[in-house]
């Protein structure tokens, strides 16, 4: 770790201009924060005593271009060497305490622009033309010391905007760091305010704690402060108490040990799998409701990936994710238990074909997530499923090879059935089409005299005459 960042030619370019100007340029926050922890970035974060169309001004001839879709907040941005800048006027805003929406208001000072910001290690600037650091807060100390405490008590500045309860949680996954103990108790106190932020930038907050390098951490603080019970209230009910006869682990915890095996499986060149990790929290967050104590002190969840696929889609649904994320997690929750059916090997290769077409483009991350959902520390029982996970993979792999198993259709298309059974387009042949389809599944790839066979005896258990016969 270094106590002052590397300044790239284009920042050091542009602080000249506006020194030459009489102007002050700051590097800030997350960008003077990630250069001391020596993590990369390429966008830069910059505060000026100068005002907007001052900076406008110092901008033009030099930016390869410039746009002011934050100006109102005194923000404008410019691009120069592929470097992304953005610079806004020292703020001293004042909040309504009711949104989180701050009353804009330039100010004057660097320290006071600071002081206003949300974490310590977020309150540092770097004077760029006196290659000077300015820090009001401590906000050094706390980076060497890995904790995230706020410059003004932590109850003025989450009350001022209650998302920073959540931010807090997300740098902690993101950074490592631990939340200072007055820190962890505002965010106790003051959860409920969460319900002020809209879903959408709450959504954002918490795909980035999960994208990050450290998610468990972030998540048991959102737990333990109970932020969860506002933004994804299914994990504190994932909290099982252990029955009297041990008879099954903490769900919470497992999820956890899950998610951390999921990550681990995940492709080190490749971004975080944002699916895989909700997939992997939330992958038995149908046990609680399915919960049911057996005679003889056994406990099971019955179709709980059945309720659990329902309620993960209410939940992403109300957290604004897209559809997209929201349907493929849903489907990887449901799947998730279908290996089990797979024994010692005894699915036909019917059921693999099934297994591989349900799973669709998603089976990749279905292998990682049951493999991922082992935690057993029998380590017997866990190289047999392991094993016997290996074995279906093998099969796949040879069942996919033999016959396009990444394309499964029938094996005539819709024309075919259509000019076959002197049908018109209609529901009739898509029922033909999917009862094919359904053959194609039970028997592999068929001859073309095999499949006409099928569909023509098909077609007269349905009251349909072809045309030929």
């Amino acid at each position: 770790m270094v106590d002052q960042p590397t300044i790239t030619p284009a920042v050091a370019e542009l602080a000249a201009r506006f020194s030459a100007a009489g102007k002050r340029l700051y590097l800030v926050g997350g960008s003077v924060r990630d250069a001391v922890l020596g993590r990369p970035t390429n966008d830069f974060d910059l505060t000026t005593d100068a005002r907007p169309a001052e900076i406008q001004r110092l901008l033009g001839g030099w930016a390869e271009a410039q746009w002011d879709t934050g100006i109102a907040f005194g923000t404008v941005g410019a691009s120069k060497n592929g470097e992304i800048l953005e610079i806004t006027t020292f703020r001293a805003d004042v909040y309504d305490g009711v949104t989180r929406n701050p009353e804009v208001t330039f100010g004057d000072s660097i320290d006071g622009d600071l002081v206003r910001r949300d974490f310590t290690v977020n309150a540092m600037a770097f004077d760029v033309a006196a290659r000077e650091l300015v820090d009001p807060t401590g906000g050094l100390q706390a980076l060497h010391d890995g904790v995230l405490d706020t410059p003004a008590t932590p109850q003025e500045s989450f009350g001022d905007d209650p998302l920073r309860m959540l931010r807090a949680a997300r740098f902690v996954s993101q950074l490592g760091f631990t939340a200072a103990p007055r820190v962890v108790e505002a965010m106790r106190s003051m959860a409920g305010e969460l319900t002020r932020i809209t879903p959408e930038r709450v959504q954002v907050e918490l795909s980035k704690l999960l994208c990050g390098a450290h998610p468990r951490r972030g998540i048991e603080l959102m737990v333990e402060t109970g932020l969860a019970d506002v933004v994804l209230p299914e994990l504190t009910a994932m909290k099982l108490e252990i029955d009297e006869h041990h008879q099954h682990k903490d769900v919470f915890d497992h999820s956890l040990v899950v998610l951390e095996q999921a990550i681990d499986l995940e492709d080190p060149e490749r971004s975080p799998d944002l699916v895989l990790r909700i997939a992997a929290l939330l992958h038995d967050v149908g046990k609680p409701a399915t919960r049911r104590f057996e005679p003889g002190g056994g406990v099971s969840f019955h179709h709980h990936e059945v309720v659990g696929a329902k309620m993960v889609r209410k939940r992403l649904r109300a957290l604004r994710f897209s559809k997209e994320i929201t349907e493929d997690v849903a489907k990887l929750v449901y799947l998730h238990l279908r290996f089990h059916g797979y024994g010692n090997g005894e699915w036909t290769d019917s059921a693999v074909r099934r297994y591989v077409t349900d799973a669709g483009d998603l089976l990749t991350r279905l292998h990682k997530l049951v493999r991922a959902d082992c935690t057993t520390r029998n380590k017997r029982k866990a190289n047999l499923l392991r094993r016997t996970y290996d074995s279906l993979e093998e099969r796949i792999a040879r069942i996919a090879a033999e016959e396009d198993l990444a394309r499964v259709r029938p094996d005539l298309d819709g024309n075919e059935i259509m000019k076959l059974l002197g049908l018109p387009p209609g529901p009739q042949v898509g029922a033909a089409w999917k009862f094919l389809k359904e053959l194609r599944l039970d028997k592999g790839p068929m001859e073309r005299d095999e499949a006409e066979a099928a569909l023509f005896e098909w077609a007269r258990e349905q009251g349909i005459t072809p045309p030929s016969q």
